[in-house]
C-alpha cells in the first residue's frame, strides 16, 4: 500500500478531490474583486437574519439602571450570567432574603 497525503477529511485523499475537482484556484485579482454575499443577494441576506421574535409570556421588562461601577465589577467577576445573578439578588432582596 502506497502512503497517501490525505485532505482534512481523512476519508480522501488529495488525488481524489483533484480527480473529481474542475474548480481551479482563485487568483488574488479574482479575490480582489469578490463581492459579500449580502452584496450580491441583499433581500436574502435579510432574510436569513436571525431575530428573536416577541416573547409569547414576557416575564422580565426591559429597564435602564445605573449601578456603582464595583458592584457591576463584583457581579461580572463571576462569570457569565452576571445579569441575571443581579436579578436574583434583588428578587431575594424583595422576598426579604
Amino acid at each position: 500500500m502506497t502512503a497517501r497525503k490525505r485532505t482534512t477529511d481523512p476519508r480522501y485523499t488529495r488525488a481524489d478531490m483533484d480527480e473529481v475537482s474542475d474548480s481551479p484556484e482563485i487568483t488574488a485579482e479574482e479575490m480582489s474583486k469578490a463581492k459579500s454575499f449580502s452584496e450580491v443577494f441583499p433581500e436574502l441576506a435579510e432574510s436569513a437574519k436571525r431575530v428573536r421574535g416577541k416573547q409569547k409570556a414576557p416575564t422580565k421588562q426591559l429597564v435602564s439602571l445605573r449601578l456603582d461601577r464595583e458592584v457591576i465589577d463584583a457581579f461580572k467577576s463571576k462569570g457569565a450570567g452576571w445579569q441575571s445573578l443581579i436579578n436574583e439578588t434583588l428578587k431575594n432582596a424583595v422576598k426579604g432574603g
